[in-house]
């Protein structure tokens, strides 16, 4: 059996965690978080890729790389949550699971952050779950998701 392919894609500003608003984001940093997704998908046998981005053009670029290379995408698009139709056009385009995930409950934030134009096309959203939310992504991506 050949192994799982994820893509684990960060949008802007998460390459600042440990030191942005750390009372809503917490000290890990961004390798951090990363490192504890790579042990899982080591110990579930999959494959990772991981990627962050600032440009919005770069994310798309990314998750088109995605195309017929993955099984599915986990990705926090950050501030692109609430308004990047261009995101969510790429997700929509690659035809693969994608799960949507945020480290801190954006339902409990400013009114703007309670909207995702992401959602429509992902599988499931997991918000506020700090970095479990993307070990829970991976596990549900490779259980349930991409079969």
């Amino acid at each position: 059996m050949m192994s799982k392919t994820f893509y684990v894609i960060h949008g802007p500003n998460l390459n600042m965690l440990g030191i942005r608003e750390p009372a809503v984001y917490g000290y890990e940093t961004l390798e951090d978080i990363n490192a504890e997704i790579a042990a899982l998908g080591k110990e579930l046998g999959v494959t990772l890729e991981f990627f962050q981005s600032n440009s919005e053009g770069a994310l798309i670029d990314q998750i088109q790389k995605a195309y017929k290379k993955a099984d599915g995408i986990i990705i926090n698009p950050g501030a692109y949550t609430h308004y990047s139709y261009a995101i969510r056009d790429a997700l929509a385009s690659v035809d693969l699971p994608v799960i949507e995930v945020h480290l801190s409950d954006i339902y409990k934030r400013e009114e703007f952050r309670k909207i995702s134009v992401i959602n429509p096309v992902c599988c499931a959203q997991i918000s506020g779950l700090g970095k479990e939310g993307y070990l829970l992504a991976l596990r549900e991506m490779v259980t349930k998701y991409a079969l």
